[in-house]
């Protein structure tokens, strides 16, 4: 017997928890683009699960551009004012899972050497319902790393797509059970067929010869079609990478936290001149090893979900599965 809720119903829901005060974040069709955007009615939102999104679900746990403090001078004195706690509900519903798996990647790493509250506030008052994958590109990977069509990780709900267009609901934490009490039918579902993502990647092989070849000219060869633009890791859910500044004058201001990317040519440029990762092949090697041997190493996850945006994003067609297929040529030489 299955859990039964239809597009309706899910509708008439999201806009209870809008008109409670929480903020709902959904797909939401701009254009030729679908994006996530917070929605002020749930008739405004795209739920049809698809393969390709314009942004990550990450931004909604870890901002673009976030207030760490503020601070005023009075005089000889000076006022520092903590931002204000992440107390208000958020409901995620239609990531997909490879982004909602980020979440459960980025867990650790945010309560690592240093307990960012930001994030794990956002983790606290948030309900992720994922959407399992009914169709895939060319770009999707997601069975390479360790994925699948309706991967549960980091999501609370998991929701399949019937052919008559309502959802069987497979609850996963207390969170996603409450969001969905008394909402729920039961019936028989047709379900829709989950995609079939093409992962045929040696990823551990590829993995084992990254760690062994830190001076290859392939680095430099399979990385020539790279601007260093950094979209990659702005559409990316796994990466984390940020730069604090101070923003304002002498009398007052703030300083905030702002997403960056080890893909452009500023990223170690020291104030010496010198940059230790001073050609493109550098830096994409330092992505590479980050995602598939210093992340592992540490954390026990590929900081990647096999989404495609990267590559699905650039300009060229470049991302983590290109330079991953590249490397594999010359992992499986013999």
């Amino acid at each position: 017997m299955s859990q039964i809720i239809s597009l309706d119903n899910l509708k008439r829901l999201l806009d209870a928890k809008i008109a409670d005060g929480a903020t709902v974040v959904a797909p939401v069709q701009d254009g030729d683009f679908v994006s996530f955007k917070a929605i002020d009615k749930a008739e405004n939102a795209t739920l049809q699960p698809r393969a390709a999104m314009q942004n990550s679900i990450k931004e909604f746990f870890f901002p673009k551009h976030e207030t760490l403090f503020s601070f005023v001078r009075q005089g000889n004195d000076v006022q520092l004012l903590d931002a204000p706690d992440f107390e208000k509900e958020q409901i995620v519903v239609g990531a997909r899972p490879c982004d909602a798996a980020a979440l459960e990647i980025l867990d650790p790493l945010f309560a690592w050497d240093y307990q960012d509250r930001f994030f794990q506030e956002r983790r606290k008052q948030t309900t992720v319902v994922a959407f399992a994958c009914t169709v895939c590109d060319a770009h999707c990977f997601c069975t390479a790393v360790g994925g699948a069509p309706d991967n549960t990780k980091g999501a609370d709900a998991l929701l399949y797509q019937t052919e008559d267009g309502s959802f069987e609901v497979k609850t996963l934490t207390e969170k996603g059970e409450k969001l969905f009490a008394g909402q729920l039918t039961d019936g028989s579902a047709n379900l829709k067929p989950l995609a079939t993502p093409n992962g045929a990647i040696k990823t551990e092989e590829v993995a084992s010869w990254i760690k062994d070849n830190f001076t290859s000219p392939v680095w430099e060869k399979v990385s020539l079609r790279c601007v260093g633009c950094g979209a990659c890791a702005f559409v990316c859910p796994t990466c984390h990478c940020f730069d604090i500044v101070d923003e304002g004058s002498y009398s007052k201001g703030k300083r905030v936290k702002n997403w960056d990317s080890c893909q452009e040519a500023m990223f170690t440029l020291h104030a010496s001149g010198h940059n230790p990762r001073a050609t493109q092949g550098a830096r994409q090697r330092q992505r590479l090893t980050h995602k598939f041997v210093t992340y592992p190493q540490k954390f026990g996850f590929y900081l990647c979900t096999g989404c495609g945006s990267c590559s699905r994003s650039c300009g060229a067609s470049f991302g983590v599965r290109p330079c991953l297929e590249a490397l594999e040529q010359n992992a499986t030489q013999k």
